[in-house]
């Protein structure tokens, strides 16, 4: 079940039709307690006060786990995932990651 911001950008974002999928989880706290999160088929939504709700997904989702999610060293996540040239970035409080759709590699930049 989501709630609150998480629920608003869930809906934003076109609900279990969109690229985050059916929720798989309820809406729990971060292992920080500062921010919220729920977990969906394909990606997760993650909201804070500081930086509102944010959806991370795929091959970026992946990395941002492997670098420790919220709690490493790109912190929360400060946008949703948008195109850029040649892929696909998202923002995050200590830096950005951006896929390459001809390779499939992220890297992790400021």
């Amino acid at each position: 079940m989501t709630m609150g911001a998480i629920d608003a950008k869930y809906r934003e974002l076109g609900g279990c039709r969109s690229v985050v999928g059916g929720a798989v989880s309820g809406e729990r706290t971060t292992p920080d307690g500062v921010g919220r999160y729920n977990v969906f088929e394909n990606g997760s939504i993650y909201w804070t006060p500081e930086t509102g709700a944010h959806e991370v997904h795929g091959a970026i989702r992946d990395r941002w786990r492997d670098s420790g999610w919220e709690g490493g060293p790109l912190g929360y996540p400060t946008s949703d995932e948008y195109a850029v040239p040649g892929g696909r970035k998202s923002d995050f409080q200590g830096g950005s990651i951006t896929w390459n759709a001809s390779t499939g590699a992220t890297t992790v930049g400021p």
